[in-house]
């Protein structure tokens, strides 16, 4: 097979990892559920994950945060912290509705789920989380907002966000998240 081939057949186990892991969490992501979603063959989950479904989660709970990151960090670049928020609620407004609200934050679903079961599971989801706050409260910052202020408003942010999104799939409705938009415009605006 071909090096596009093996690293199109990894790509789809992990992008499949990462669906399941929001919808069923952490437990419901076995190597057989993997396999069956991503229509991958059994061999090649020692071949691309030698570390076996441990690695395979790992590697799922990385690229989802990684994605999410760089959403954060491309609108924290452009300065416009509510514009930040707004294509972050967007996005899990998108991710709700296409799952028919199935499908939540796969790191939170880690950060909830027995670690226990994967030890590195979470340094990887503090590590993950830490990222998120630094640039929101990088962007905050580049707005006017102390340092120590920023950080707390970072976590707000994260929080808000991370609530709503559970609660939205609780009661299948966007509303928290349009709420989210409402309530925290107001603690996020410039300080220049």
């Amino acid at each position: 097979m071909s090096e596009q081939g093996r690293r199109g057949t990894k790509q789809r186990m992990l992008d499949s990892a990462v669906l399941l892991l929001r919808e069923r969490g952490a437990a419901g992501v076995t190597v057989d559920a993997v396999l069956a979603h991503s229509g991958a063959p059994r061999g090649s989950v020692y071949h691309h994950f030698p570390g076996g479904r441990n690695e395979m989660v790992l590697g799922a709970v990385r690229q989802a945060g990684d994605y999410i990151a760089a959403m954060v960090s491309e609108s924290a670049a452009e300065g416009d912290v509510q514009q930040m928020v707004e294509r972050l609620v967007a996005f899990w407004k998108r991710a709700l509705t296409k799952t028919g609200y199935r499908a939540g934050c796969p790191v939170a679903a880690m950060a909830m789920d027995s670690r226990e079961v994967i030890p590195d599971a979470g340094e990887l989801v503090r590590e993950i989380f830490s990222r998120w706050q630094a640039s929101l409260a990088e962007a905050l910052s580049a707005n006017g907002f102390d340092a120590p202020r920023a950080q707390r408003l970072a976590t707000v942010v994260v929080s808000v966000i991370e609530g709503a999104i559970i609660l939205c799939r609780a009661h299948r409705d966007l509303g928290p998240l349009d709420d989210v938009l409402v309530e925290i415009a107001p603690l996020l605006e410039r300080r220049d």
